[in-house]
């Protein structure tokens, strides 16, 4: 008699455990699938004079790939971006005559010729979507990384190591606020080409402030 109860009450321990497996299997399939299933959503800006909407990634992505139209975030990136642009070649305007340093003469002249014909494309862009290429001033506002009129006052009267200095403690500033532009447009804009310029920026200036921290 002992020995069939004991075999019997190792028979069940044995069943509930293959059945308590066999549950958290299917917890952890169901929970896996449910997190497939949800993902991450991603808040699509609309049209201009269409309102945002929450999207997963994947309908994202096939929404994008469907039709690349540009929305609010593209127009304002590329209405950003040339008024951005424009201030950093106001500053490298300075170089040849103000630096000391061939090699920050040599970065400027870099920087002009990256962003100028940006600047170009980026016009060209707004005029084929018909955007219009002056932004409000509450996007002029919040441009990360501009440098303060009193910042560009300073550095217009700095000569030698001082200019020197200056210019590269701000263009590092601007060339980090351009970059978080670009990162965000790339996260909330629709349109290819406008990605592409994004990502020429990421690339292009976080190469530059590698090298004006060398540098400073």
């Amino acid at each position: 008699m002992l020995v069939r109860r004991t075999a019997r009450a190792s028979l069940v321990a044995v069943s509930l455990l293959v059945a308590a497996l066999a549950l958290g299997g299917c917890d952890s399939g169901s929970e896996t699938k449910s997190g497939k299933a949800s993902g991450p959503s991603v808040i699509a800006p609309g049209k201009p004079g269409e309102a945002a909407e929450t999207l997963s990634a994947q309908d994202a992505a096939k929404q994008r790939a469907d039709d690349d139209s540009p929305n609010s975030a593209d127009f304002a990136y590329a209405r950003m971006m040339i008024e951005h642009h424009t201030q950093a070649l106001e500053m490298t305007e300075l170089a040849p005559k103000q630096a000391e340093s061939g090699q920050v003469k040599r970065l400027a002249a870099r920087i002009a010729a990256a962003q100028g014909p940006e600047i170009t494309t980026m016009k060209s862009w707004l005029k084929t979507h018909d955007g219009e290429q002056a932004g409000t001033d509450h996007e002029h506002g919040t441009m990360p990384g501009m440098a303060t009129e009193a910042q560009l006052k300073k550095l217009r009267a700095a000569k030698g190591k001082t200019f020197d200095e200056l210019f590269l403690k701000l263009m590092i500033t601007h060339h980090d606020g351009a970059i978080t532009m670009a990162t965000d447009v790339k996260a909330q804009g629709n349109n290819i080409q406008i990605e592409e310029m994004a990502d020429d920026v990421i690339a292009q200036q976080t190469s530059e402030i590698t090298r004006m921290r060398e540098m400073s």
